[in-house]
């Protein structure tokens, strides 16, 4: 089992317990915060893989995706009040998570030979779009359209990977390279409060 691997599984396991928590928080029942919960962890991987043409999409081949937001389901019900106050550990995942999911969405777009702006985008959709979803379903402004800085970090992290791969041939490197720059992005900009805000004048 590679690490690219075991990091796609931990970063589906941070995304559906976030699913799972924000469906608590609004009263939804068993089965609604189940659906909160995978749509949060696969909305995004589903939503590229249908926009590029490839069916089934990726997580029906892997039966641990499931077995993944099931356990992260259950954990979120029997320790909730643990696991909140983990909220800083699980920002870090969850940051490693959009880092990864970016990467591995923009090379399975590659991977169809579309153009790598293309490919650049769909690994954003993959990464942050799954976290849009969750926000709709929970009648919340999603983060993407908030002043946090977010698929902007999956943009440049993904620019990165793009360039790196372009000029040498250490696909791993680059994307560990390319997952450390989403992650420093989207920590400084929290740790700082940066935005792209920008008012517009009278």
């Amino acid at each position: 089992m590679d690490i690219v691997y075991i990091l796609d599984i931990i970063g589906v396991f941070v995304f559906a317990t976030s699913g799972v928590l924000t469906a608590i928080d609004n009263k939804f029942d068993l089965v609604g915060s189940a659906v909160i919960g995978f749509i949060t962890a696969l909305g995004g991987g589903t939503l590229r893989d249908i926009m590029i043409g490839q069916t089934p999409v990726g997580w029906m081949y892997d039966v641990n995706y499931l077995w993944t937001i099931l356990a992260a389901l259950i954990l979120s019900y029997l320790f909730r009040k643990r696991i909140v106050k983990l909220r800083r550990s699980l920002f870090v995942f969850d940051t490693i998570g959009i880092g990864l999911f970016t990467i591995l969405g923009l090379q399975r777009t590659l991977a169809t030979g579309l153009d790598p702006a293309i490919a650049l985008i769909m690994g954003m959709v993959s990464a942050v779009f799954g976290g849009v979803l969750r926000d709709v379903l929970t009648n919340e402004i999603p983060l993407i359209f908030r002043r946090e800085i977010y698929a902007t970090a999956c943009l440049a992290g993904g620019l990165v990977f793009l360039l790196l791969t372009k000029f040498y041939d250490h696909e791993l490197l680059a994307m560990a390279i390319s997952m450390g720059t989403v992650f420093i992005i989207r920590y400084m900009a929290v740790r700082y409060n940066w935005s792209l805000n920008l008012r517009a004048r009278n």
